[in-house]
């Protein structure tokens, strides 16, 4: 258990580095699409979003795996002290991104028009989607440098980047929108922040990384060499990334083909105030990845199962809660910022992020963990599953019931994946999240939704006052309820303390946390003390 602490430690030191990235960026990139949406209109805004979905949908077949593939073998020489193999794959890796990216682009350019026309039935979306396409080489050259700065745990670097190229974004966007640009101006500040990630995102991997490596001379023999294990071990990741992604954009061009453009417009609000979670979701992705990395399932079986089920835990004691408060304040948040002009954002910003309490069943670790020792077979069936389920219940679903039948796909979907993907790690690795504790947190979150819920019913008030209260009832009856039904115990409290003890000044607040949470647990103890000498 020391080792997993230890373990939990570092990656803790790495989840800050991103945390601080992710406030930062989140927090400009919010701002920027609060001015956003007061300024656009619904239909623009809807336009603005649908006319990424070409992009994101030729991006899917850009990386081919060799990102993740960056990741692992950086990872892999720097433990086993191979520097002198860390140039090599670091140019080679980020050349073959820079080429399909460059390619993808160009395609993306010719068949704008035609995708406007053919697909969207909106033929004046042709220039807005040819705008975005810029994107597709920038993203690739960004996505290739990010690989490397985590395989290298280079954390700070990736937050560097995000808060520049957000700070360009929440910016920029604004400002040409608030000009009259409308959607040509959200898609032309979307674009000019992607291309600033990309370039920074360079500059900083050659100064601070590939600057420091003893270079080898790249042939184009030596390069097709290097790339060939790259390519091997990044061919099943594309596979399950291709899969999986084209569910998703099916969804989108339907949904895009078959909805009111202002009602996308809505679901556009509700997705930027749902990436508020990201706050808590991408930090701990990003580094599962290099704490499994390190393991051998073979010689550190015991080891994996605590990493793996306290990944689990910990992870569900941030997201589970964050989920549920942002469910039962969606109405005063977003009736806070934009009044009514909004109508059925709260709706569906409540419905889109259910999604997110599938962490309690391990949704949030399984596929990491996968990634991580090399099962990327079992991603790639099991994304082309998710794509036999989500493509049908695409075409059935939107149609009819629009915004909502996206979201209900995408929930089903959801469920039936993190239920596969629970059996296979327990088959696998003989390893599984405790279900008893998702059970008694997800119990905590929904006491403190309701009584959340209860308060806003019976003491209606102004939308910022409803905020503001709600938020602060919610922590309070949570940091209750969680110690006192077992949902975290002193254990967890100790293991906590020592991950975040290198946090520096931020581990002062978050000990503060953990003392809250402490005073239910010694209340608890005395109870149980009392009632043993009865």
């Amino acid at each position: 258990m020391e080792k997993a602490v230890k373990m939990g430690k570092d990656s803790a030191t790495g989840s800050l580095q991103l945390f601080i990235g992710k406030i930062g960026s989140t927090l400009m990139l919010a701002l920027g699409s609060i001015i956003v949406g007061i300024f656009i209109s619904p239909g623009e805004y809807g336009l603005y979003t649908i006319a990424l979905v070409p992009a994101a949908t030729f991006l899917l077949f850009q990386d081919w795996g060799v990102g993740t593939a960056l990741t692992k073998y950086c990872a892999n020489y720097r433990a086993e002290k191979k520097e002198d193999e860390l140039w090599n794959v670091i140019v080679t890796g980020l050349t073959f991104e820079a080429i399909t990216g460059l390619s993808l682009t160009l395609l993306s350019l010719f068949t704008a028009n035609l995708i406007a026309s053919a697909i969207y039935s909106s033929p004046g979306s042709g220039i807005l989607i040819a705008l975005a396409s810029v994107s597709i080489l920038s993203s690739a050259v960004y996505g290739g440098s990010l690989s490397v700065f985590m395989g290298f745990e280079r954390m700070d670097l990736s937050t560097i980047t995000m808060i520049i190229s957000a700070t360009i974004q929440g910016l920029l966007t604004p400002l040409l929108v608030y000009l009259g640009f409308g959607a040509l101006g959200a898609v032309a500040g979307y674009t000019v922040a992607s291309i600033s990630s990309g370039i920074i995102g360079l500059i900083l991997l050659y100064f601070v990384i590939l600057k420091k490596l003893p270079s080898r001379s790249t042939s184009k023999a030596t390069m097709i060499q290097t790339l060939k294990p790259l390519i091997r071990y990044g061919i099943p990741v594309a596979g399950a990334i291709i899969l999986g992604g084209i569910a998703t954009q099916i969804s989108n061009f339907v949904m895009a083909s078959s909805t009111d453009i202002a009602l996308i417009g809505n679901y556009k609000i509700a997705i930027n105030f749902a990436a508020l979670l990201a706050l808590f979701i991408y930090p701990i992705q990003t580094v599962l990845f290099p704490a499994f990395s390190k393991l051998d399932p073979s010689k550190d079986k015991q080891l994996l199962k605590t990493v793996y089920s306290s990944s689990v835990k910990y992870s569900s004691l941030f997201i589970a809660p964050a989920t549920i408060a942002l469910m039962v304040l969606s109405g005063p948040l977003i009736s806070t910022i934009y009044g009514d002009k909004w109508p059925f954002a709260p709706f569906y910003l409540t419905l889109y992020v259910i999604g997110n309490l599938l962490v309690l069943l391990g949704g949030l670790v399984y596929g990491k963990l996968f990634y991580a020792t090399g099962e990327t077979q079992f991603i790639m069936k099991l994304n082309a599953l998710i794509l036999c389920i989500e493509a049908p219940l695409a075409f059935i679903l939107i149609p009819p019931l629009g915004i909502i039948g996206v979201i209900i796909a995408s929930f089903i979907v959801g469920i039936v994946s993190s239920v596969v993907g629970i059996y296979w790690t327990w088959k696998r690795y003989e390893t599984k999240p405790d279900l008893r504790n998702s059970g008694r947190m997800l119990l905590a979150s929904v006491i403190a939704g309701a009584t959340t819920y209860l308060f806003q019913t019976i003491f209606p008030v102004a939308a910022w006052i409803e905020l503001t209260l709600g938020i602060m009832l919610f922590l309070g009856v949570f940091f209750i309820c969680a110690p006192l039904i077992g949902a975290i115990n002193q254990t967890d409290v100790a293991n906590l303390r020592a991950m975040f003890s290198g946090l520096g000044p931020l581990s002062k607040l978050l000990k503060t946390f953990l003392v809250l949470i402490e005073k239910p647990l010694r209340i608890k103890e005395k109870l149980s003390r009392t009632g043993e000498q009865k």
